[in-house]
């Protein structure tokens, strides 16, 4: 999610007991954890993209053939994505390696950071005007 140009990952866990979504099941689920590495993936690309290298978007694997599965999900695109072996034409694509040496995000994201509290307004005035100052830029771009 990015919330004022600040990327960060939300999880939330259903509260029903019969939700298999996040548990193991050899019958409905066996890849629960495909929720965090999805959102974990999602930092990576965005890592990537800041530092200006060209990567097949995350939601894009239909795009290269890879298709939900109903025990599995998506494991294979995502093994492939993070191996960089998403075959595209005569080329293998998905994260170059580099971003697992990467800093996250750039410093200036954190410069006048705060906690943000859920369900409640920033009150960081600098934050804010510096957002909207680069929302402009990236208008006219």
């Amino acid at each position: 999610m990015d919330l004022y140009n600040i990327g960060f990952s939300n999880i939330r866990l259903p509260n029903d007991k019969n939700n298999y979504i996040y548990k193991y099941s050899p019958i409905v689920n066996i890849f629960p954890e495909e929720v965090f590495i999805h959102e974990f993936l999602h930092s990576l690309e965005r890592t990537l993209v800041e530092y200006e290298y060209e990567i097949p978007a995350l939601h894009d694997n239909e795009k290269y053939g890879y298709y939900k599965q109903n025990l599995t999900g998506l494991k294979d695109w995502y093994r492939d994505y993070m191996r960089c072996n998403i075959k595209a034409g005569d080329k293998y694509i998905g994260l170059d390696e580099i971003v697992y040496t990467l800093k996250p995000v750039h410093k200036s994201d954190f410069k006048y950071s705060m906690e943000i509290e859920f369900n409640k307004e920033r009150e960081n005035f600098i934050e804010d005007l510096l957002n909207i100052i680069k929302k402009i830029k990236n208008v006219f771009k």
